[in-house]
């Protein structure tokens, strides 16, 4: 059989879990993570891709990008991945259109490597044998007990040398709990281990500047959105002034964004979402852009997508190793890789990005 097949279906499930207690950030409550499953067939092989957005997504992938990938060549990815992108063309690029290409995206790399039998790390070309990870939850919603916990487990548990609370506390105006939390979050993981803040935009552009200063004695060494990540200026404003990284990107869905932030010049760290930008295609594009201006990145969220993608660049700085997406992977995906050591290692052995869909165990969570 021929490894060249044509891809002969795609469809989509929806997912949505409920978080394991109440959680927010600066900006945003939520109590369930919703996941919308993508699986292409080809060649009697099947890949699995997913996104961590709305369930309309489903919808997109099961309608117009479905029958515009049947037929195409399951290994001409860059091919399908324009035309998924043309038929989008008047529903809009950005938001849940380039979540749903994403979703199929990544499900035609991990059928790819399923075709050929090689992990998609491999496939890619690794420039890195494992990712640096950071431990990334804290949120804002949880007391000192539970944060103890947490910082607690990544850093004496897992041994991971970095980790992020959420600051910016109801828009940023309980600036007193952001100072004590960060204080009692560098009490915690001792004085060795990297400490990184995100506000999610939550503050005006001095009063991120005046939490950057009064954390100074806490080494805070990255400083996530501390304005909205639209507010360029902003972003550059504070960079200018502060000791922290700014980093910002986790919402960008095509190469302009990436671009224009770069070009303003604001933020020293890039962040890229595979479950958002366009799939593993554009995450590596959008990498070279970065790697253009002399800017690192790092891999937002869904870590086990993540994890093969990322081995790809050279101007890899880390991968966000988030405690939603952590918990569901590990729960609904056989092969989800640990987190031991502070770094994921993709597991040379299996074909694709290494993981199979419990379906099974996440059917009490799908959704109709």
């Amino acid at each position: 059989m021929s490894v060249d097949a044509p891809v002969d279906d795609v469809a989509a499930q929806v997912y949505e879990v409920p978080t394991d207690a109440p959680e927010a950030d600066g900006t945003l409550p939520w109590s369930s993570t919703t996941l919308v499953l993508a699986e292409v067939t080809a060649g009697g092989r099947r890949g699995i891709g997913y996104t961590y957005a709305d369930g309309a997504c489903a919808a997109l992938i099961n309608g117009a990008l479905a029958g515009t990938l049947t037929g195409h060549s399951a290994l001409d990815i860059t091919g399908g991945w324009q035309a998924m992108v043309g038929a989008m063309r008047n529903n809009g690029r950005p938001g849940l259109v380039s979540c749903a290409i994403s979703a199929i995206d990544t499900a035609l790399w991990d059928l790819k490597g399923k075709l050929l039998g090689l992990p998609v790390c491999r496939l890619l070309g690794m420039a890195h044998e494992s990712v640096p990870i950071y431990g990334s939850g804290g949120f804002t919603t949880y007391d000192e007990r539970r944060t103890r916990a947490q910082l607690e487990r990544w850093v004496g548990e897992w041994k991971i040398p970095r980790v992020k609370i959420k600051i910016g506390e109801s828009w940023g105006s309980d600036e007193r709990r952001d100072l004590e939390r960060i204080t009692l979050s560098r009490s915690v993981i001792g004085p060795d281990a990297e400490l990184y803040v995100d506000a999610n935009g939550a503050y005006r552009r001095k009063q991120a500047i005046r939490i950057a200063n009064a954390t100074a004695d806490q080494d805070v060494t990255w400083f996530e959105e501390p304005v909205s990540s639209d507010d360029l200026a902003g972003l550059r404003e504070v960079r200018d002034q502060v000791a922290p990284d700014v980093t910002a990107g986790e919402y960008g869905y095509d190469l302009a964004y990436f671009n224009r932030m770069l070009a303003a010049q604001a933020v020293d760290c890039l962040q890229i979402d595979v479950t958002r930008c366009g799939g593993i295609t554009d995450w590596l594009r959008a990498a070279a852009v970065a790697a253009a201006y002399n800017v690192d990145v790092s891999g937002h969220c869904a870590p086990n997508l993540h994890a093969h993608v990322a081995t790809a660049i050279p101007n890899l700085r880390h991968l966000e190793y988030f405690h939603d997406h952590h918990r569901i992977e590990h729960m609904l995906f056989d092969g989800a890789l640990p987190p031991n050591g502070g770094a994921l290692r993709p597991d040379q052995h299996r074909p694709g990005l290494g993981l199979e869909f419990k379906h099974a165990d996440a059917e009490p969570y799908r959704k109709a």
